[in-house]
């Protein structure tokens, strides 16, 4: 029999996981936790540095689990699996606390393996609240069901977690996945795999053109919040911003205001030297094997924009980093259709409606697209994720 206190990890929160005593999801032990959770970090000095942190603090607050809790009630009879084995991306340093989040809600015991490769401040910032949790009594049923770790890469121990799992979650690349699913699992086991992603935005260029400086300014920072916070690593991060130009009685004006004013946000990022000479070699790449390619502006070194004059057969090859971006111009959006398939996961927008949006996937019988959300709200994460709702996926039901 596999004891997870005999797998050599580092343990970064939590303990060596040694029963499966789930719980009911949404359990008010777990909710309450969270919102001391939240709070906490709120208030660390360390944590206000890091607006991602904040972000995930803000997910966890009180309100928002109970909101959570009332959609989720199904009338169904529902408990954890047991223990889920979590992997997450080792390029998105608050990932893993989500992760956690999704398996503790769901009922359940949870094995985080964070990459010992890649080191974030952010990562012992939240690791070192939930310890300081951990120290009170009444949490020692959250302590039990917690164990952040991190180890090199090792098959041997990505074998024996595995088969101490009840569900395992997958978060990285295409590469990484298969090669963690030669990992064996039980034969009961739920895996949830979130693989590589693309995500794209619609932006109708005449509502750019008649927005209000403060309207654009915002618009600006959203797109910021969007795309640079994360050196655009994101799977959910727009590369490609789709412009319609319906009835738009000047498309050159709305596309300089815009970037013009994404361009006077982006001061305040954070452009690395290193940044700097990758995006540049990026830029020569594209420009030496790019079909379709129009022209390239740049705004400096914090911002490059390549104008397409078609888009080639497979958009999802349309990434930059470090404020690299890929821009089109349509009148009917129809042109997408063929170019959309399950690779594609958020399409952001800006003075389109959502609904109108929710008809072109659906109306087309698009295999791709999982969300639809205003900009702004592309690294807002929840339950429901990448098409699936994971609280479900993580949980069983007690039929009676």
């Amino acid at each position: 029999m596999i004891l997870m206190k005999n797998v050599n990890v580092t343990y970064l929160a939590g303990q060596p996981i040694e029963k499966k005593k789930p719980l009911e999801p949404y359990a008010d032990i777990v909710c309450e936790f969270l919102g001391e959770l939240s709070k906490r970090l709120q208030k660390d000095r360390e944590a206000q540095g890091y607006p991602d942190v904040l972000s995930f603090a803000f997910f966890c607050r009180k309100g928002n689990i109970s909101r959570l809790k009332l959609e989720f009630a199904d009338g169904k009879q529902r408990i954890g699996k047991g223990i889920v084995f979590h992997i997450a991306p080792s390029n998105v340093p608050i990932n893993f606390a989500f992760s956690y989040v999704f398996g503790l809600l769901a009922g359940n015991a949870n094995i985080v393996r964070i990459s010992a490769t890649k080191k974030f401040l952010q990562t012992e910032i939240v690791c070192r609240v939930m310890n300081q949790l951990f120290e009170e009594e009444k949490y020692q049923i959250i302590k039990e069901h917690t164990a952040i770790i991190s180890y090199e890469r090792n098959k041997e121990i990505t074998d024996a977690l595995s088969l101490l799992a009840n569900a395992r979650v997958i978060w990285g690349g295409n590469v990484s996945i298969e090669e963690i699913r030669k990992s064996p699992i039980q034969s009961r086991c739920t895996e949830i795999t979130f693989a590589d992603r693309f995500s794209f935005g619609v932006i109708r260029a005449q509502s750019v053109l008649t927005s209000t400086e403060n309207e654009l300014k915002k618009l600006a920072e959203n797109f910021y919040n969007d795309t640079y916070l994360m050196d655009q690593n994101a799977c959910s991060t727009p590369h490609l911003i789709v412009w319609n130009t319906n009835n738009c009685e000047d498309v050159k004006m709305a596309k300089e205001k815009f970037w013009t004013a994404i361009y006077n946000v982006v001061q305040k990022y954070d452009l690395a030297d290193i940044k700097v000479s990758d995006k540049y070699v990026m830029a020569c790449e594209y420009a030496a094997g790019l079909e379709g390619v129009e022209t390239l502006k740049t705004y400096e070194n914090y911002l490059y924009v390549y104008s397409m004059e078609k888009l080639p057969e497979v958009i999802t090859n349309l990434r930059g980093k470090f404020g690299l971006f890929f821009e089109y111009e349509t009148v009917d959006l129809g042109e997408l259709v063929e170019k959309i398939d399950e690779s594609v996961q958020t399409c952001v927008y800006y003075g389109m409606e959502k609904e109108e949006l929710r008809k072109f996937v659906v109306e087309n019988q698009l295999t791709g697209i999982d969300r639809i959300v205003p900009m702004g709200s592309s690294l807002d994460i929840g339950p429901i994720w990448d098409g699936y709702d994971v609280i479900s996926n993580l949980s069983r039901i007690v039929q009676c």
